[in-house]
């Protein structure tokens, strides 16, 4: 059996995908342009029922990496836990909780640290109409008949009331 190699897409490749999909150009020209196959596009457009995702960006309350460094240099001198906290104007605990997971007092570094929070903030969230399947069917069934997205959804709203519409 022949295997495949995995196609990734840069950042920018990516971008392009969504820019052009969303002029809506079919998968099979957008992988042309990239000179592969239109399943190597699908596989960017449909974890987010093709919907682009919104670009990704740090809360205000996470640590920054300027904050990072400073622990870091803090650990290196041998101050305490507090007395790093105390100068970030953080509390003791969320330092405490930064440094153990990020190798401890003296495997801490701040750049790997700051790549490994913004890892782990990744979501494996699914779109709705992804996860629900008939849903999704009701909604093309409604765009077939040349409903507007807002006309379906003021429907979705009245048909499902109770539900959370995030």
């Amino acid at each position: 059996m022949k295997y495949r190699r995995r196609i990734y897409y840069s950042a920018e490749q990516r971008a392009e995908i969504w820019d052009r999909w969303q002029r809506g150009e079919s998968m099979r020209s957008i992988g042309r342009v990239f000179d592969r196959q239109s399943s190597s596009v699908f596989s960017v457009i449909s974890p987010t029922g093709g919907i682009r995702p919104p670009d990704r960006r740090r809360v205000r309350s996470a640590l920054s990496l300027s904050e990072r460094e400073e622990i870091s240099r803090g650990l290196s001198t041998k101050q305490s836990l507090r007395a790093i906290a105390r100068q970030l104007h953080r509390a003791p605990s969320t330092i405490s909780r930064e440094v153990q997971r990020n190798g401890g007092q003296t495997g801490y570094r701040a750049t790997t640290s700051d790549q490994a929070a913004w890892d782990r903030a990744l979501r494996p969230k699914m779109c709705k109409l992804a996860c629900h399947p008939e849903l999704a069917d009701a909604v093309s069934a409604k765009l077939r008949r040349k409903w507007s997205p807002e006309q379906v959804a003021g429907w979705l709203k009245r048909a499902f009331p109770g539900e959370a519409h995030k």
